[in-house]
């Protein structure tokens, strides 16, 4: 390979069409047009010296030697953004950028969070990708984010894990049903009424699934639906029953009614997940400090599960030296 030949925007190029895996959206993201882009490709393939992409029914993606390529492009154009994020923190104020995914429940809880993180430090530019557990993954193998939300973690493998919430899962019927007054209900009571579940993968339908197989349980007629809140209002309008988090219900849902059923809620918890193997920028580290102290201002206490220190921690040792530029963890946030 003649790295003589190698330039960042060839770089960032190639890492753009990787990532939306056209020629075309490329050149759109990055104003650029399609036979410029088309032609930096060409000059960085002979400057590799092999095949970085070929196409597969209709989008580019990466051969071997185009992976890794993919992977040390990320590198190098993360270690510079994030020397750049470092300048701009010594020249004073709090600023930079990161990106966090979060599946669907999340965007429930993280708000309380991010509204003050984003008051206290306006110059931080936050991007939130919000989908469904499959999508989330996605972005997860594909190293698209710096933070990631999840119940129920992928491998850990490749990343650290902090949990900062709990998140039970209870049982609810519509309002005035006919279990709704019991103090003790039986889950095998319910089994014959339908319920309405998530898509196959949803962390919330594996919980309750594994919990019922583990009972020696199993549902009887269900109806899938798209999304929480479909299945909440579904809820509310008699078309059956459901586990949900308790963080998907309003504080006050007068449609609503939580089950008394015996082993119920479900315990699961929201984590922060890392990935080992990218470098986690100064915003994002920065973000994770300020939530560690300041969960207890922002959410309920009965949901408190704050192990975002030994995170933290693992991660300064990951780096050999405390991170620089970030807010205190004990900051106020009077004033904000």
């Amino acid at each position: 390979m003649n790295i003589r030949h190698l330039t960042f925007r060839l770089l960032q190029v190639y890492v753009a069409v990787v990532r939306s895996g056209s020629f075309s959206e490329a050149a759109r993201q990055l104003h650029l047009t399609q036979p410029t882009v088309s032609q930096q490709l060409k000059r960085l393939t002979s400057a590799v010296g092999e095949p970085l992409l070929e196409s597969r029914q209709g989008r580019q993606v990466t051969t071997e030697a185009g992976a890794e390529l993919y992977r040390a492009s990320r590198e190098v154009l993360g270690r510079f953004a994030d020397f750049d994020d470092y300048l701009a923190a010594l020249g004073g104020g709090e600023r930079g950028r990161f990106s966090i995914a979060l599946v669907n429940t999340a965007q429930y809880v993280l708000p309380r969070l991010l509204g003050p993180y984003s008051q206290a430090f306006p110059e931080v530019d936050v991007t939130v990708h919000i989908g469904n557990r499959r999508q989330m993954l996605t972005r997860f193998e594909r190293q698209e984010d710096d933070l990631y939300v999840f119940s129920h973690p992928p491998s850990l493998a490749h990343a650290l894990a902090g949990r900062f919430l709990r998140n039970p899962l209870v049982a609810v019927a519509p309002r005035g049903h006919r279990l709704a007054d019991r103090d003790h209900i039986a889950m095998g009571e319910l089994l014959e009424e339908r319920f309405l579940l998530r898509e196959p993968g949803s962390a919330t339908r594996m919980l309750f699934e594994s919990w019922l197989q583990e009972q020696g349980l199993s549902l009887g007629p269900t109806l899938q639906m798209a999304s929480n809140e479909a299945i909440r209002v579904g809820v509310a309008a008699g078309m059956g029953l459901a586990v949900l988090s308790e963080h998907v219900l309003p504080p006050e849902h007068p449609d609503i009614a939580i089950l008394p059923v015996t082993g119920l809620p479900i315990e699961s918890h929201w984590q922060f997940i890392v990935r080992r193997d990218r470098r986690l920028s100064h915003a994002a580290l920065g973000f994770l400090r300020f939530a560690e102290g300041h969960l207890g201002e922002c959410v309920e206490p009965r949901f408190l599960s704050n192990e975002l220190d030994d995170l933290l921690q693992r991660l300064d040792a990951a780096a050999g030296t405390p991170p620089r530029g970030h807010p205190p963890r004990g900051q106020t946030l009077k004033g904000i």
